[in-house]
């Protein structure tokens, strides 16, 4: 069975055609054009903007005119991983999906279900004529990934009236998401002087890998290992045994992901090479019983290679080694308003050489209150600049304040106890939405957001639910046709 062949049908089938298409954040020029072609086809009438958002208009069912206009909406772009050793181009290639159980998984790769389900879900609506519904708009944002681009800069009548908005970029059947944490980036910039290689030394590669990794903002707070603090943790101890010299040092990939991999060159005398192996090898029974319960899969791996040409000078490879080590990292504090919620974190995201002779450290901070968002940027901003690197700040986004009495929440909770016999559990989540954005130029729209069950987004282990789809496609119709009937 393929993911085409699934039920509902129609959702399923254009989810299939959505993991054809390339869509990295930044580069959604080839989902763009599927979309406009998409609305072509079926006669929809669309619209884009400058920063490249596209929204479609559907007209109510007749008879329904007067109702609220509801905005369905989603995010095009995804988030780009993969296994080491997986040869995958996301700006050209398809996900290579299959069907496992009663799960959709990709082939080494991140899946993209979010938001390509979102996606699917709003064409299928525009599709479907199953239903009563009011007046529609569909909208589909660009870069929600890597800084809410398309929702940060929204054209001028992009959204059109409408009263309600259905975000559908949650992760958890069952749930409905009425808030969620603002966030902003920090990176920071070394420059380092290239200093030729000592051809005496004995040159070694450590290797982190295998980790899960995760969303930096969902799974912040289960216990995974970040890849960058593990290979930071054992150079520091290093440092404090034996002059190694540092040639490379890279780790991690995204800025909302947790590092699952890391990696580092060193040089040390021959005299020091066994006495380096001896420690890793303690260090890795330390940490693989630390993490015995959320890495099983681990890998720290040491082997000789090559002398490089050059290596970083001293004092900065002690600079990025200890600031890195120091550096905040995972869940600062939690919520005391909504018991389990994570109110407070910090990525440290990746470590990068780049060819200017300068290493980027990319980190990224959350949290549902405004102030400790920018207190916690701003902790990691003094440990790197005491470094002496180059701090700068995005320019981050809002979170999303819960509000309980919204109209359209009673609906929503409404229709899915009269559709699965039960409430559903309406929280917040430690995790970037659009709402909080869309908030600041509609500040009277209500707002929700759900989802179908998707484990491991923002890593290659991302698998989407095949019955919650169904159920999520359920609930979609029915909140549509309530809102249409005044229920």
């Amino acid at each position: 069975m393929t993911v085409k062949d699934l039920k509902p049908e129609l959702i399923f089938g254009i989810f299939d055609e959505i993991t054809k298409v390339p869509r990295p954040s930044k580069k959604e020029g080839k989902i763009r054009e599927f979309l406009v072609n998409f609305a072509e086809k079926h006669g929809i009438e669309y619209k884009t903007d400058a920063i490249g958002n596209v929204a479609m208009t559907k007209p109510a069912t007749p008879g329904y005119e007067n109702a609220p206009k509801v905005v369905l909406q989603g995010h095009m772009d995804m988030v780009c991983e993969k296994n080491g050793g997986v040869q995958h181009d996301f700006e050209n290639d398809p996900i290579d999906t299959f069907v496992d159980g009663e799960w959709v998984r990709a082939n080494g790769t991140t899946l993209g279900a979010d938001n390509g389900i979102g996606i699917a879900a709003g064409l299928a609506v525009l599709l479907s004529d199953d239903f009563v519904h009011g007046p529609i708009e569909a909208l589909f944002t660009v870069d929600e990934e890597t800084g809410l681009t398309g929702a940060q800069n929204l054209g001028e009548g992009m959204l059109d009236g409408s009263k309600y908005l259905l975000n559908l970029d949650s992760e958890e059947d069952g749930e409905i998401c009425i808030g969620c944490a603002g966030g902003i980036d920090t990176t920071c910039t070394f420059s380092y002087e290239p200093v030729a290689a000592p051809k005496e030394l004995h040159y070694l590669k450590i290797d982190i890998k295998n980790l899960q990794g995760g969303h930096s903002g969902t799974d912040i707070n289960v216990g995974r290992a970040c890849a960058n603090k593990l290979l930071v943790r054992f150079l520091w101890n290093l440092a404090k045994k034996y002059n190694f010299k540092l040639a490379t040092i890279n780790g991690g990939n995204l800025r909302n992901a947790i590092a699952r991999e890391a990696s580092a060159v060193i040089g040390v005398t021959d005299f020091d090479k066994e006495g380096v192996r001896v420690d890793l090898n303690h260090y890795i029974a330390d940490v693989q019983n630390e993490y015995k319960h959320t890495e099983k899969a681990m890998e720290i791996t040491m082997e000789s290679v090559e002398a490089p040409e050059t290596v970083i000078d001293a004092k900065t490879a002690e600079a990025v080694v200890t600031s890195m080590y120091i550096a905040p990292h995972g869940v600062v504090s939690m919520s005391l308003e909504l018991e389990g919620l994570v109110e407070t974190s910090t990525n440290l995201a990746s470590v990068k050489m780049l060819d200017d002779n300068k290493i980027l450290v990319t980190t990224s901070q959350r949290s549902s209150v405004e102030s400790r968002k920018f207190d916690i940027a701003h902790q990691v901003e003094a440990v790197f600049a005491s470094a002496g690197a180059k701090v700068t700040h995005g320019d981050g986004y809002p979170g999303w304040a819960p509000n309980m009495e919204s109209k359209l929440l009673k609906v929503a909770v409404d229709a899915h106890e009269k559709l699965f016999g039960k409430k559903p559990l309406c929280n917040a989540i430690h995790a970037g939405l659009e709402c909080g954005l869309f908030l600041k130029d509609y500040p009277h729209m209500e707002m929700i957001s759900f989802g179908p069950t998707l484990r491991d987004v923002h890593s290659p282990k991302e698998a989407m639910h095949i019955p919650a789809v169904g159920k999520f496609w359920d609930l979609l119709v029915k909140i549509l046709e309530m809102i249409a009937k005044g229920e």
